[in-house]
């Protein structure tokens, strides 16, 4: 079967979370359903809010709010979350930031790591001021974005300059998200970098996937560059943006749209195959990240894109979780178009290559299916207790692979 002929209808699941606000007072009005433009494009609808949310990505003020006050009562398990946020190097308000004009990945003279430790090091330091209320964490956050901001032109590189400017715009854009209005942080300065230097990456890859066929990236190229648009959006208060993003995630020709991310669903057992389960486990746990993050920020701004199709996205974690855990799942034969002729490839086994990895993805996709909604999952539920307390950047290795999730979604997500 070809990626474009996946047999499962797209269709959106019950009420959406703006609805359901609506229903209890959260929301004044529901916004409008506009026409969806090109699934290649991104187009725009009408997704936005009227009003955007602020702080409104990976962590909204009740996020922020219950782990400042748990932390301080001593509760659990924020506060082993919390030591693991304190004992990480990059939270250190020492931390002194070494910006760059020119940021390559991959290729002759790559320096991202320099960007991906600095992005780490301000959001982390950025969680430790609005939990812990301390200036001096607040301050480095800030001197971090702020000499970014000044000095960096150009992301650049081969192929893999898509997924830096996917990967740590969005990172870059939830540090600066939850330092919007603090003293001395030049946000607009900071909206000109995303919008000037990670945007236009972002789109050029969305529309032309580098001039290969449109199916020849795994779902995480699309994922983290739909990630980055979504958080500009927000960030930006751009509504173009944020609807681009959105019509994407479910109508986008690419394989990070979601019925291609997740082309096949095996409702009898309420499980759901990821595009790359036949790849490796570690790319697909970094996938199932990437899809809690998008639907985090949507969910802050009222969209809740956890339940869309019937809670595909769950049942894809469902899925898994279900075999990192070591035991057996269905798949299927997926088929897909490579290279600038669409040539087929078929992977016809799932990926036993680095089964069991753990990686700080799973506390947020648990306390939203089995505490906001009380839904049963009990395989994310183990994955989630394999980790927590989870960690975040430094804390899964030195690579640029220990940086792919922000993490600390014991901390930021326990209810």
């Amino acid at each position: 079967m070809s990626r474009t002929d996946s047999p499962i209808s797209s269709q959106d699941a019950g009420p959406s979370r703006r609805g359901l606000l609506k229903a209890v007072g959260g929301v004044s009005a529901a916004l409008a359903v506009g026409a969806s433009a090109s699934a290649l494009t991104g187009g725009t609808a009408s997704a936005a809010p009227a009003t955007f949310t602020h702080p409104g990505m990976l962590h909204a003020y009740g996020e922020l709010n219950r782990a400042k006050v748990y932390v301080a009562a001593g509760k659990e398990p924020w506060l082993s979350g919390w030591n693991r946020l304190v004992a990480n190097a990059h939270s250190a308000s020492s931390w002194t930031p070494n910006p760059q004009a020119t940021v390559i990945r991959g290729g002759t003279g790559e320096n991202y790591g320099i960007l991906y430790n600095d992005i780490h090091a301000a959001y982390q330091n950025a969680l430790r001021w609005k939990i812990g209320g301390t200036t001096a964490n607040a301050d480095t956050a800030v001197k971090i974005l702020n000499a970014w901001s000044a000095k960096l032109t150009t992301v650049t590189g081969n192929a893999d300059r898509f997924l830096a400017a996917g990967i740590y715009g969005y990172q870059f854009a939830n540090a600066a998200e939850l330092m919007r209005g603090y003293s001395g942080f030049d946000l607009d300065r900071f909206k000109t970098m995303m919008l000037d230097v990670f945007y236009p990456l972002n789109n050029d890859f969305l529309l032309n996937h580098n001039t290969a066929c449109v199916t020849n990236y795994w779902a995480n190229w699309d994922l983290c560059t739909m990630n980055s648009i979504l958080a500009i959006g927000i960030l930006c208060d751009d509504a173009a943006k944020y609807d681009q993003a959105v019509t994407y995630f479910k109508n986008g020709a690419g394989n990070g749209s979601v019925t291609h991310a997740i082309p096949f669903v095996y409702a009898d057992q309420g499980l759901a195959q990821y595009q790359e389960s036949g790849r490796d486990q570690g790319h697909t746990m970094m996938g199932m990240g990437q899809l809690a993050t998008f639907c985090e920020m949507a969910w802050s701004q009222g969209d809740d894109l956890y339940g869309y199709d019937n809670n595909r996205v769950m049942k894809c974690a469902q899925y898994i979780a279900k075999y990192n855990l070591g035991q057996d799942v269905p798949f299927t034969t997926y088929t897909w178009g490579t290279g600038q002729s669409c040539s087929q490839q078929s992977q016809t086994v799932i990926a036993t290559d680095s089964r069991g990895q753990l990686r700080p993805v799973w506390d947020i996709l648990y306390y939203h299916y089995a505490k906001r909604r009380g839904l049963s999952v009990p395989y994310i539920q183990a994955m989630a207790e394999s980790v927590r307390p989870e960690g975040g950047g430094g804390d899964y290795g030195s690579t640029s692979g220990g940086f792919d999730q922000l993490g600390f979604g014991t901390l930021m997500y326990a209810k």
